[in-house]
């Protein structure tokens, strides 16, 4: 059985790491590069960096900012926002990333999945889907931050983006970003039992009990969390020392 595990991510804008609730409500958070220095010593598995404003400004992600982190830090290290080509991918490669995370370009021209993993390898191509369950029950895709809603399921966009030869999928719930109130089961569980690649659960981690949930009963891969870490409510060690007692097979 392969491991589980455990995501810090850090949400920059203006070059600071931040977070929201439910995609509103952004605070600071702290240094970026020390945060990410903190978290790798504390044993996180992989480190999740997410330009949240690229997009929306039209710009690409901050390239010097990420090279910093990347030479603090010895855990795989996975990149998004602003990427929409192959040269865009080449650049954050050179500077640090081991994996890219490819959102909103990628719905808008499915091609540029086929490209990433022609050119890198599917390994390296992280799809990052934020997601919203609506009043009829159905959980469709958002794009530019949250900000722009589709008309397409998020399961027929994950199935539609594996095919194309993305190696993973970082769920987003937004129903339960920020919340602490538990990761979104249903749709993760779907994502998990149905996909041939791994999952990353994100959005609404607050305990350890939320962790030991999402890995045994809704089987992500991984899973992802950022102001628990940030704010000190919970430790990395802390958390993998509470799931190796549950059982969890954790790194």
């Amino acid at each position: 059985m392969l491991t589980k595990r455990i995501i810090p991510c850090l949400d920059i804008r203006d070059g600071r790491t931040v977070k929201g609730i439910n995609f509103e409500g952004i605070r600071d958070a702290g240094d970026p590069v020390e945060l990410a220095a903190r978290y790798a010593a504390q044993g996180a598995d992989e480190l999740v960096f997410l330009d949240i404003t690229a997009t929306i400004e039209k710009r690409k992600t901050f390239h010097e900012l990420v090279n910093r982190i990347a030479h603090h830090i010895d855990i795989p290290f996975t990149v998004g926002g602003g990427i929409s080509s192959v040269e865009d991918v080449s650049r954050l490669l050179q500077n640090g990333a081991d994996k890219v995370s490819i959102n909103s370009a990628a719905f808008r021209r499915p091609a540029l999945i086929e490209e990433l993993a022609a050119s890198f390898g599917s390994q390296c191509v992280v799809l990052a889907i934020d997601t919203r369950q609506e009043e009829d029950g159905e959980w469709y895709v958002y794009l530019n931050g949250g900000r722009i809603r589709t008309e397409m399921t998020c399961f027929d966009w994950a199935k539609q983006a594996v095919a194309a030869g993305a190696g993973e999928i970082l769920l987003t719930s937004m129903n339960h970003d920020g919340t602490k109130q538990g990761f979104a089961q249903d749709i993760t569980r779907i994502l998990s039992d149905h996909l041939p690649v791994p999952v990353i659960a994100s959005g609404g981690g607050g305990k350890p009990e939320h962790f030991a949930e999402v890995f045994r009963e809704v089987h992500a891969d991984a899973a992802l969390a950022a102001s628990i870490f940030h704010f000190g409510e919970i430790s990395i060690p802390e958390l993998k020392s509470y799931l190796r007692k549950e059982g969890i097979n954790i790194r």
